[in-house]
């Protein structure tokens, strides 16, 4: 793992030139995760690999495009397992905080499930429930478009997919936050013990929620995910309870709270650059597109986590054994480093290789179901509502680490 030609190597004590002394906690407040990509790009100008206090000790920061495709690169040296608990799971999640050998039978078994032509059958499911939310809405010209449509909408599209019940949503929603996003329903740092206190309790529920759920299937299978991990089965042998929990807790903490987080992140930026939402509006063919290019852009999961298994360097800066690296994605995908108008958006733009969704064996087993939900959320909606902006007068607080909102204020119809 070579140090880049030209790179710099920071001391211990470097952090960010200066610029964020209080470390990695500075850079998990609304205030950054409203508008991030000033941030990122100062961070990468200050150095794309540099130590910072992370929340539990010392730290290293990647922001650079290299760093961070050297990290995932090299499971066994950034690893993923061994330091779960960070949303009150008991055992780690599967597959995302097992890495490989162990990692790769996890995959073999889920990926089909996730694959392109799979998640093509959650077309018409998806589509019907976008418009059912949107006949909600009437001829009102005013919603909360996170209360009524971006936080309930890819719940019921998960309920849909494990055969669970609509009416479990209210549960579905409070789990999700709870686990998510405690820090800021309890409105505390999120170093805070009662956070991790409140977030364990909330793991406890899930287990048990999902322990009545799989009790059920045994006895009666349905056409649904749950039924289908039930039956699978890994080098003959059918998955354990335990495996089973560990992957449906994973299903709903990754799958519910990015979805809304992206819905959020875009239509804040399209309802702040008119010009560009028409754009959209005129060429729906182009989604696609689209979708990949606000997915760079705004990054809606800022960053991910690993922990290095021995003493190396990344870049030229040291990493200790133990320490917690911490994975900017989203900085990497505006970093101009690696591609130089990254701090343009074009919805031209055919060639995308952002990290959005990760990268390495690690990448987000659910990437095209998520890009499935977004490409036809975009479209349906701009055909219906072309016209939307935020209420004046609103500044949306954006959470840190995953970029949602509790609430987004917007006004429908014309009147720009």
């Amino acid at each position: 793992m070579a140090e880049e030609p030209g790179s710099t190597a920071p001391d211990e004590g470097q952090n960010a030139g200066g610029l964020y002394g209080g470390g990695v906690v500075q850079l998990l407040t609304v205030d950054v995760a409203r508008n991030p990509q000033p941030v990122f790009k100062a961070l990468i100008e200050g150095g794309p690999v540099q130590r910072m206090t992370g929340l539990a000790g010392p730290a290293v920061v990647a922001t650079g495009r290299a760093a961070i495709d050297e990290i995932f690169k090299y499971p066994d040296v950034y690893s993923s397992a061994g330091h779960f608990g960070s949303l009150g799971n008991v055992r780690p999640l599967i597959p995302i905080e097992v890495d490989p050998p162990e990692q790769r039978k996890y995959r073999k078994l889920i990926n089909p499930i996730f694959a392109p032509q799979a998640v093509e059958r959650w077309r018409e499911p998806v589509t019907r429930l976008v418009h059912e939310l949107i006949d909600a809405f009437g001829d009102a010209e005013e919603i909360d478009y996170a209360k009524q449509f971006s936080t309930p909408l890819p719940s019921q599209i998960f309920l849909t997919l494990l055969g669970l019940p609509i009416e479990d949503l209210p549960t579905f929603l409070r789990l999700k936050d709870g686990i998510v996003r405690p820090s800021v329903l309890l409105g505390l740092p999120p170093n805070h013990p009662d956070v991790k206190a409140h977030q364990q309790a909330i793991a406890q529920e899930i287990y048990a929620y999902y322990n009545k759920i799989l009790d059920e299937r045994e006895l009666e299978r349905k056409d649904d995910l749950l039924s289908h991990l039930l039956d699978a089965e890994i080098d003959g042998e059918k998955l354990t309870r335990d495996e089973l929990l560990d992957i449906c807790f994973l299903f709903l903490t990754a799958g519910l709270d990015t979805i809304s987080a992206s819905l959020e992140t875009f239509m804040a930026y399209l309802a702040e650059h008119p010009e560009r939402r028409a754009e959209v509006v005129a060429d729906p063919d182009n989604i696609d597109n689209v979708v990949e290019e606000l997915l760079r852009w705004e990054s809606p999961v800022m960053l991910v986590s690993r922990r290095a298994t021995r003493d190396t360097e990344l870049q030229g800066c040291p990493v200790h054994k133990g320490e917690q690296v911490y994975v900017f994605i989203g900085a990497a995908n505006v970093d101009s480093n690696d591609l130089a108008d990254a701090d343009e958006v074009r919805f031209d733009r055919t060639v995308n290789r952002h990290i959005a969704f990760g990268g390495g064996v690690h990448r987000c087993l659910g990437s095209h179901l998520a890009r499935l939900e977004l490409r036809i959320i975009l479209r349906e909606w701009h055909s219906r509502i072309p016209h939307y902006r935020i209420k004046p007068g609103v500044k949306l607080d954006i959470s840190p680490g995953v970029r949602s909102v509790d609430s987004f204020p917007m006004l429908l119809g014309k009147g720009e």
